[in-house]
C-alpha cells in the first residue's frame, strides 16, 4: 500500500508571530528559516554533519537503542546567547510520562557547534519570535532559558520512535523542531493538536532544515514512528525549546 503523506502549511516569514498567535503553530520552509534567521540556507546545512556522530541515548526506558542525542543550555536575552555550564534535562511526569522525574545527563554538544555564528543566529531568530508572542500576551519581557537536542532516530533495530512518551507538551513556552534531514525511511508525520480543544493537523517534514514552531501552553505534537526502506535510514532533527523564568526543573536539578 502507498505510503500517504501531506504537505506542511507554510507560513511565510513576515507571518510567524501572526500565525503563532492566531493557530498555535507555524510551519516555514527551509528557504523561509534562512531568511527568517538572516543567514544564507547552507550555513545551516553545514551544520548536518554534526548528527552522524552523536552518542547513544542510554535513558530509554522503553528498552530501545535507537535514539542518539546530544544536549546543551543556554540563556538568551537581548539578542545575545550564552551558554551555561552543562546540566542534566528534567521533565515533570506531567509532561513526559516515560521519562519525567529523572535527572537526563546526555553528552553536551559540541563546543565547535555552539561557537558557530549561525548558532548564536538560531537562537536570537527563537527569542524574537517568543518575545513577539508572548509580548502580545502582555508578558514582559525576560531572559529565555533554551535547552537544545540534537537528535538521530535509526531503524537499525527495524522502528524507530521520534516521540516514545506519545503525543505530549514539553512543560515550556516554545518548542521548534527543525527537520537536519531524513534518508532511506517512512513514517515520521508531525500531528500537532489543540490542546483545549478539537482541532489538528498531520503533515510531513522532508527538507532539510523546515521547522516547526509550537506554542506549548496550546498544542500537544508527536511524530509517527519511522521504518526502513533502505539499509541505515534514520531521521535528525533539532528540537529547541524556550521557557520563561528558568530552566524547566531549576527547583529539582541543580
Amino acid at each position: 500500500m502507498a505510503q500517504v503523506t501531506f504537505s506542511p502549511p507554510f507560513t511565510a516569514p513576515s507571518e510567524t508571530a501572526n500565525q503563532l498567535r492566531s493557530a498555535g503553530f507555524a510551519v516555514l520552509s527551509p528557504a523561509d528559516v534562512a531568511a527568517w534567521m538572516g543567514c544564507p540556507l547552507s550555513d545551516l546545512l553545514a551544520l548536518n554533519a554534526d548528527w552522524a556522530a552523536l552518542p547513544p541515548d542510554d535513558f530509554l526506558k522503553d528498552g530501545g537503542r535507537y535514539r542518539r542525542r546530544r544536549h546543551a543550555c543556554f540563556m538568551v536575552q537581548d539578542g545575545q546567547a550564552q551558554q551555561v555550564p552543562h546540566r542534566a534535562h528534567w521533565q515533570p511526569v506531567e509532561y513526559n510520562a516515560l521519562h519525567g522525574g529523572m535527572e537526563r545527563w546526555f553528552a553536551p554538544m559540541e563546543p565547535a557547534t555552539v561557537a558557530l555564528p549561525v548558532w548564536s543566529q538560531l537562537l536570537a531568530a527563537l527569542a524574537r519570535v517568543s518575545d513577539a508572542v508572548f509580548a502580545a500576551q502582555g508578558k514582559a519581557p525576560q531572559p529565555w532559558f533554551v535547552e537544545a537536542h540534537q537528535f538521530r532516530i535509526d531503524t537499525e533495530g527495524g522502528i524507530g520512535r521520534p516521540t516514545p512518551e506519545g503525543a505530549h507538551r514539553d512543560g515550556v513556552d516554545l518548542v521548534a523542531v527543525f527537520l537536519v534531514g531524513r534518508e532511506g525511511i517512512k513514517g515520521g508525520e508531525t500531528r500537532v493538536f489543540e490542546a483545549n480543544g478539537p482541532g489538528g493537523q498531520r503533515f510531513t517534514l522532508t527538507e532539510p532544515w523546515s521547522l516547526l514552531l509550537l506554542d506549548d501552553a496550546r498544542m500537544i505534537h508527536e511524530s509517527t514512528p519511522i521504518q526502513p526502506v533502505a539499509p541505515g535510514g534514520y531521521r535528525d532533527t533539532l528540537v529547541v525549546t524556550c521557557r520563561r523564568g528558568a530552566f524547566q526543573g531549576a527547583d529539582v536539578v541543580g
